[in-house]
């Protein structure tokens, strides 16, 4: 395996062929339009405990630290990496502590950094199996409804990082910290949302990082098709995901879902309406198709 290894965020940086004003392919900007919502910068915060956000204004990227190294989740786009390294250091950690990277779907908007925040930290990327798929690849799946988009990116190939592969009910443990898998899918076959439990003293709240859950599509794409039904069918098991598993604190993927100005809800049920406000645009979208 390539093993890259960074002694703090300023190495971090410098290590990458980017921060050096090369061109790195592994952090090549992509859907720049989209660039100044998604990445608009953020100060890096504590959400509750251990955990804390490091990501953007239309992006999350979440850290927790677990007393035995850092996880990471999501990755956001592929010119993103730097930053999330540098509010890393921000918040005093060092990155090569970074031992995971968890990633919620295969879609350049989360998973684009990946690749290149693996090669920086030797990290090892964990997904579903679908995503890990996708993650290996860099390319969408036949079944992905946005797959008319062709959106590649860079691909989290073996010199890179050891991908592993985690399923429904899972439960990941490093130091203090057991983070359980919940497979959600829809948006994409293999999207995963994670939860875990922070604590300040005896006060303990359980968090959940939420895959996408927006029923998108490419043009011509039809969720009433009958390759859509098992995608519909995924939707309806993400919505029921959403209205059981223990959430005090949710932070979803797109920071801005849904015209949220807030990073992170501590609102009670706020996983709930999350599964909710999805099922509603996905009844919406079947009962458009069904006009046609």
């Amino acid at each position: 395996m390539f093993i890259r290894s960074v002694i703090s965020a300023s190495a971090a940086l410098l290590c990458t062929a980017a921060a050096q004003g090369q061109d790195d392919p592994l952090t090549r900007p992509l859907a720049v339009a989209r660039e100044s919502t998604w990445l608009a910068p953020r100060p890096p915060i504590r959400v509750f405990g251990n955990s804390y956000l490091v990501g953007f204004g239309g992006l999350s990227v979440a850290l927790i630290d677990t007393g035995k190294g850092l996880i990471l989740i999501d990755g956001a786009l592929p010119q993103a990496a730097p930053a999330i390294l540098a509010n890393v250091s921000r918040l005093g950690f060092r990155p090569r502590d970074i031992k995971y990277i968890l990633s919620t779907e295969p879609h350049f908007d989360h998973a684009g950094g990946i690749a290149a925040l693996a090669r920086d930290t030797d990290a090892t990327v964990v997904a579903s199996a679908r995503g890990a798929e996708g993650l290996r690849t860099g390319r969408l799946a036949a079944d992905d409804p946005q797959l008319g988009y062709d959106s590649r990116f860079p691909a989290v190939t073996p010199d890179l990082a050891t991908v592993r592969a985690m399923g429904d009910g899972e439960v990941l443990r490093l130091g203090n910290v057991a983070i359980t898998a919940r497979a959600t899918p829809g948006h994409t076959a293999g999207s995963m949302s994670w939860g875990w439990q922070s604590c300040e003293g005896k006060n303990c709240k359980s968090l959940v990082f939420a895959s996408s859950l927006n029923p998108v599509s490419a043009d011509g794409y039809r969720y009433t098709s009958a390759a859509g039904e098992t995608v519909v069918a995924g939707f309806r098991r993400s919505h029921e995901v959403m209205r059981t598993i223990p959430c005090d604190i949710l932070i979803s993927a797109h920071a801005d879902q849904d015209g949220a100005t807030e990073r992170f809800l501590t609102r009670p049920g706020a996983c709930r309406a999350y599964g909710t406000a999805s099922e509603r645009a996905l009844a919406r979208r079947l009962t458009a198709e069904a006009a046609r």
